[in-house]
């Protein structure tokens, strides 16, 4: 008899290497900066700090600075050592740290946007400064003149913000839930599509430019992964949180997709696998399987005698039935169910226990995660949370 495959990682989990604590108000994001023992952080409290790893193993600002308003958002560039800051007040400032990390030079600020600055990309190919904002707009700046090159204006604020180099494609996510993709030129920028599956507001985009698959994470607690390459068109849900997703990060490598959220949950997700698309929920007066007229119906009820039922639907088959035909709860995570779903009868005796294997693994933070940021080479994640804590993993276990 072959052996049942079992799911990668499901016992093990990330290691906590070390907390980072000092800052005053939230912090908004953070990230590892690549072959030093450091962080670079940006905080409500107006903060931006460069931690670095002392003898004692715990890490102790080596930069401190701070800004006029709230930090929001920033961008690091290892490659240039340019630090971009996003502002509560609209403001992007840019600064180059010294090669030692305990100092960093003003170059020049941006009044990119009229209120908050939810998202920042430095495109070094291009030269570009990306940023979406509060006020509704998205905007990009030449970094070397400081000039404004563009924008455009989307449905709602966004907070989501991811860059193709090779078609200078752009996605934004909205708070609507809304995804908008422009195709950028030196000084314009076209609308090439919007698409919509979620029914909370977009929260954090990944793109993969290998696969050509764009990740969506919303306030629904959905993750939705999109076919961008155009070879199937489809867009799969993941759903693995018990509140809304925060920030997603994807190790290329592995293929495994990180999402984290305020739930405090870190999932790991396998995308190595063959996942199915969810189904069309079905429109009906009455169940699929047992004919019963749901409460709207007055005409079949009449006729029949019989009262309304409530309508659900079955998230394998997406069918219309009623509670009786539906009373069993199944996981099914090739479509993105990990947790127990309502499904109709007839689909739960279908499904086998090898469909019902996981295919992500899930860890608690204990924290509210606000942002992460994901070292590859080191196989190290970066939480950053609203308790004001900075905590860094060894994810090799779990993602190897």
């Amino acid at each position: 008899m072959a052996a049942e495959p079992q799911p990668k990682g499901l016992t093990r989990k990330p290691l906590l290497l070390n907390k980072v604590e000092g800052s005053q108000e939230v912090v908004n994001m953070a990230a590892i900066v690549p072959k030093e023992d450091g962080v670079i952080s940006v905080s409500e409290d107006r903060t931006v700090r460069v931690w670095l790893k002392r003898d004692s193993g715990q890490y102790w600002p080596s930069i401190y600075h701070a800004m006029p308003s709230p930090c929001s958002c920033m961008s690091f560039n290892p490659e240039t050592r340019r630090l971009s800051i996003g502002l509560d007040n609209g403001t992007i400032s840019e600064f180059i740290l010294s090669e030692d990390y305990n100092k960093m030079t003003l170059v020049k600020s941006y009044q990119a946007h009229q209120s908050r600055v939810m998202m920042i990309l430095f495109v070094l190919e291009m030269e570009w400064v990306l940023s979406t904002g509060q006020d509704k707009h998205f905007t990009w700046h030449c970094s070397e003149s400081g000039q404004r090159l563009g924008g455009y204006r989307t449905s709602a604020g966004a907070c989501g913000l991811q860059f193709d180099v090779e078609t200078r494609h752009v996605f934004v996510g909205d708070h609507s839930g809304q995804v908008t993709i422009l195709k950028l030129e030196q000084e314009s920028c076209s609308l090439v599509t919007t698409f919509k599956g979620h029914t909370g507001g977009v929260t954090a985009l990944c793109w993969d430019p290998i696969q050509r698959v764009l990740f969506s994470g919303s306030s629904d607690h959905s993750i939705i992964m999109w076919d961008i390459g155009g070879r199937k068109g489809t867009a799969i849900e993941l759903q693995g949180h018990n509140d809304k997703v925060q920030s997603l990060s994807y190790a290329h490598h592995t293929r495994q997709l990180i999402s984290c959220g305020a739930d405090g949950g870190i999932v790991v997700w396998n995308m190595d696998v063959e996942r199915q698309e969810t189904p069309e929920w079905l429109d009906s007066d009455s169940c699929q399987k047992c004919d019963q007229p749901f409460f709207w119906n007055f005409k079949q009820m009449w006729d029949s005698k019989k009262i309304g039922l409530r309508q659900h639907h079955c998230r394998k088959c997406g069918k219309a039935v009623c509670g009786k035909c539906s009373s069993k709860r199944s996981s099914i995570p090739l479509m993105g169910f990990e947790f127990e779903v309502r499904v109709c009868d007839s689909c739960h005796e279908s499904i086998t226990d090898e469909e019902r294997a996981p295919t992500a693994t899930f860890h608690d933070s204990k924290h509210n995660i606000v942002h992460v940021h994901f070292d590859a080479t080191r196989g190290w994640l970066l939480t950053s949370g609203t308790d004001k804590v900075i905590k860094l993993w060894d994810m090799t276990p779990v993602v190897s």
